[in-house]
């Protein structure tokens, strides 16, 4: 399927140059500043990382809390509800094919970065540990 985006930039080709660049910084900040701590704040950092949320997670977690919302109201209120759960899994289907959905850019707006950014920091401070 040649019409998509490669998987491991298809996020940051669907989000705003303004966004990406200041990730992009935010790593490099980060890599720079743990350049001259000692190796436990190293481990520490990485162990951080381990535990952040990366952009597809928070819109799967996301998706998932709206799903169950919408059909639990669907089923307990109005049956309207439905149309919620609907929407949200239209909403995973393009963003599974395009990467790019409505709440991407909130998502990435709010500072949520991709596998791969996370990857290039903790591959960065891995580096400083040898």
């Amino acid at each position: 399927m040649g019409f998509l985006p490669p998987t491991s930039k298809r996020v940051q080709f669907n989000t705003s140059e303004k966004i990406n660049e200041r990730l992009a910084l935010e790593t490099q900040h980060n890599i720079e500043k743990y350049r001259y701590e000692d190796k436990e704040e190293i481990m520490r950092r990485l162990e951080e990382l381990d535990q952040e949320w990366y952009t597809e997670r928070v819109l799967e977690a996301s998706a998932s809390s709206f799903v169950l919302l919408g059909t639990f109201l669907g089923l307990t209120s109005n049956k309207r509800w439905h149309l919620l759960s609907g929407v949200v899994g239209y909403f995973l289907l393009q963003h599974s094919l395009q990467c790019w959905c409505p709440p991407l850019p909130l998502i990435r707006g709010l500072g949520i970065r991709t596998a791969n950014e996370i990857n290039e920091e903790r591959n960065a401070l891995q580096t400083l540990l040898h």
